[in-house]
């Protein structure tokens, strides 16, 4: 399934897992999933596991996650990040079964899928996850994604608190948070427009070979000085994901990952395996959120302000029509918000850098967030990364952007 990135979703759930991860036991210990070393992976401080979950046994159907934990001996004391399509320990499964490593044996189930089937999956995959790595059951719960994942995410949440209602004592959600962006189709598209119309019309041509003629002219020089410093590049790819394909599909990364090909040929950052109901796209996700909100959820939403697929014209229409339909009022005025002061040494100078502003930032009775991201494309973290540390460590921490 192709789905285009768009920002950084994050969920947060503070809960006490208990009756939430009863399900049968997984065939193998979590030591089995212990990665020794990753080749090209310099020397690092933490523990590495990646392996499977199986989600329905008799389809033969699983899911490959890769996890990571955080830096100190106090790891299952810190919170637990689900992340989907800093001081914190770090989940990533590759769902829905067909993405990446996760596979069905049965290629029926490819033909059929849709958001109900995947949030189930996602659902099953946390509950004999826990199974496997019992000592995070009580960690703070974070869950989060970019791109479609503006689907699972709250569709998942969802599905956590019909769990607690339905098995007493399974789940007390105190501050589960949920971001669920392409979540609105057809706004979305509008502000498309929008911004793009703002950006480009003072330098519109209306000459398509001039156009074209430009773009080469910018890629030739591109080019020339890659070469000049990199002679030994015989190509050099301009597409972000070149680099990843080619890493995961080397024989002995997978085998260190303890992942296999099932099916498919290669791992593919987007499956052609899948048909995904794409008239499940156009179904609005509000209703969902503002549920979850109304239920005790801390909802934290950021965007690059470069981004023109999911535009923070949109974005931010989103939160402010929803904090006015659940009559929360403002808590933080809308307000810049800054990257913390840091240094580095180049060569035998050291760099002193002074507060940038990072964006901007909003917040809704404590409980609804909003922040931009100055420079930030359409993938948050990849293009601004310290920017998106700082809010992610912010957001963590349960506290706004920093205003200095």
């Amino acid at each position: 399934m192709q789905t285009q990135s768009w920002m950084m979703i994050l969920a947060a759930v503070c809960a006490a897992l208990v009756h939430f991860c009863s399900s049968a036991v997984e065939s193998h210990s979590a030591q089995a999933d212990q990665i020794s070393s990753l080749p090209g992976q310099p020397r690092v401080s933490f523990q590495q596991f990646s392996g499977y979950i199986t989600i329905d046994e008799k389809q033969d159907r699983s899911f490959f996650y890769y996890f990571v934990e955080a830096e100190n001996d106090t790891t299952a004391l810190k919170p637990l990040v689900v992340w989907f399509s800093g001081e914190a320990n770090m989940l990533y499964p590759e769902s829905p079964a067909g993405t990446g490593f996760s596979y069905s044996a049965n290629t029926s189930f490819y033909t059929n899928l849709n958001d109900e089937i995947t949030a189930r999956d996602n659902l099953v995959f946390l509950k004999n996850w826990f199974i496997k790595f019992p000592q995070y059951k009580n960690s703070e719960l974070f869950i989060a994604g970019e791109s479609y994942a503006g689907h699972f995410v709250p569709q998942l949440a969802q599905l956590i608190l019909e769990s607690a209602e339905q098995t007493s004592g399974s789940l007390s959600p105190a501050c589960l948070a949920v971001r669920s962006q392409y979540s609105q189709e057809v706004g979305d598209s509008v502000d498309r427009f929008d911004v793009t119309l703002n950006s480009c019309l003072p330098s519109v041509d209306p000459q398509p070979v001039r156009c074209i003629r430009n773009l080469h002219n910018c890629f030739s020089l591109y080019m020339t000085l890659l070469s000049a410093y990199a002679a030994s590049h015989r190509e050099c790819g301009v597409c972000i994901g070149d680099e990843v394909n080619k890493y995961l599909n080397r024989e002995d990364v997978q085998k260190s990952l303890h992942a296999r090909l099932v099916g498919v040929a290669n791992w593919s950052m987007c499956s052609g395996a899948l048909r995904y109901n794409i008239k499940d796209k156009e179904i609005t996700m509000i209703p969902v959120m503002g549920s979850l909100v109304k239920s005790g959820v801390r909802t934290f939403v950021y965007s690059g302000d470069q981004d023109s697929v999911i535009p923070l014209f949109g974005t931010r229409t989103l939160v402010d029509g929803l904090a006015k339909e659940l009559r929360l009022n403002t808590t933080v005025p809308y307000r810049n918000w800054f990257e913390e002061n840091r240094s580095a040494s180049i060569h035998e100078y050291e760099i002193n850098f002074i507060n940038h502003v990072g964006g901007w930032t909003q917040v809704y009775g404590d409980i609804l967030s909003f922040a931009t991201v100055r420079g930030g494309s359409h993938t948050v973290p990849g293009t601004q990364p310290a920017r998106a540390l700082v809010l992610f460590t912010a957001f963590l921490k349960g506290q706004p952007p920093p205003a200095e």
